[in-house]
């Protein structure tokens, strides 16, 4: 007969697991992919190895669901900011992209290891699956402002795309120097390139 966990012991392990993978984030985010080994986040968890092999089979299995955890988190606020901003698409799309810079330059370490650090392959699927989820909230808001007439006809899901590989792009090289610290000026310049991505009339 197969052993089935109590309530007390499954919640343990599920304990477990999430301070499993909090520590891994952290370790991912100060040191980046390549030095998160199982021996390391064992050590950041206070665990042993052989406990972290009992949650996740494999280090590609647990740096997936490291990605998966953070950039899910990134793509939610992005989501809940474009839709709860309020008022004119132009307005939210630029409030979306600020709050996206900025996140990304408050934790530069995460940020970097999930728009560009090398990784393994598995992590590399799921950073374009990503960078989709990224496109689909932008294109959302594009389409309302061509529907309202705010912004010129156009393919959103082309403009996203577009607005979602230029953000990562120009936000590379600040995230990997601790020296960058005109943060303010780069997320302003953002904005407007994003606006003039999508064709907005004002720079807002």
């Amino acid at each position: 007969m197969a052993y089935r966990k109590t309530p007390a012991v499954q919640s343990r392990l599920d304990a477990a697991r999430e301070h499993l993978v909090a520590q891994a984030t952290s370790v991912v985010a100060e040191s980046g992919w390549a030095n998160a080994s199982v021996t390391a986040v064992a050590a950041a968890a206070g665990m042993s190895v052989g406990s972290v092999y009992q949650h996740f089979p494999s280090k590609g299995a647990l740096a997936v669901e490291v990605f998966r955890r953070a950039s899910g988190r990134e793509v939610e606020v992005l989501a809940e900011v474009l839709r709860d901003a309020g008022g004119d698409p132009v307005e939210r799309l630029a409030h979306g992209v600020r709050v996206f810079a900025r996140r990304a330059m408050e934790r530069r370490g995460l940020a970097h290891a999930l728009l560009a650090a090398p990784t393994e392959q598995a992590v590399a699927r799921e950073r374009l699956e990503f960078r989709r989820r990224y496109r689909d909230v932008f294109a959302e808001v594009i389409r309302e402002g061509i529907a309202g007439g705010q912004l010129p006809p156009q393919d959103p899901d082309v403009t996203a795309a577009a607005l979602t590989g230029a953000i990562g792009e120009v936000l590379v090289d600040p995230l990997s120097d601790p020296a960058a610290d005109d943060a303010e000026h780069l997320v302003a310049e953002l904005v407007a390139m994003s606006l003039r991505c999508a064709g907005a009339r004002t720079a807002g």
